[in-house]
């Protein structure tokens, strides 16, 4: 255990700002990173995620899976050995409940409003 690699990851939020940079393990999964996102995020903030499932993680271009580890999502190409990998963060937006939206589409509730000068 004493050889195993320590990788440090930082978030980058979608308004810019950081989570870390932290020291986390090769064999750590996506949905552990997803689930510390989840505890760190900054309260004060709205729209945070709720589960790993409200948001994804960006590396190097990829959606990164949730069951894949660290060692396994790393991009070689783009790091600097040594350096401090960021990993960005999209968060979904909350999703409309099904049967609102429905009646807020529905095609004889609706109204045009449009004034023809």
């Amino acid at each position: 255990m004493a050889d195993e690699e320590l990788i440090d990851v930082k978030f980058r939020l979608p308004d810019g700002t950081d989570i870390g940079p932290t020291k986390y393990s090769s064999t750590t999964t996506v949905a552990y990173l997803k689930d510390k996102i989840v505890s760190l995020w900054p309260h004060e903030r709205e729209n945070g995620p709720k589960t790993i499932n409200d948001m994804k993680l960006i590396h190097a271009g990829k959606i990164l899976e949730n069951n894949k580890t660290l060692a396994e999502s790393r991009s070689l190409v783009s790091e600097i050995p040594g350096g401090v990998i960021v990993m960005h963060v999209v968060v979904r937006p909350p999703m409309a409940d099904k049967n609102s939206e429905k009646s807020q589409n529905s095609p004889e509730k609706s109204s045009c409003s449009c004034t023809i000068l």
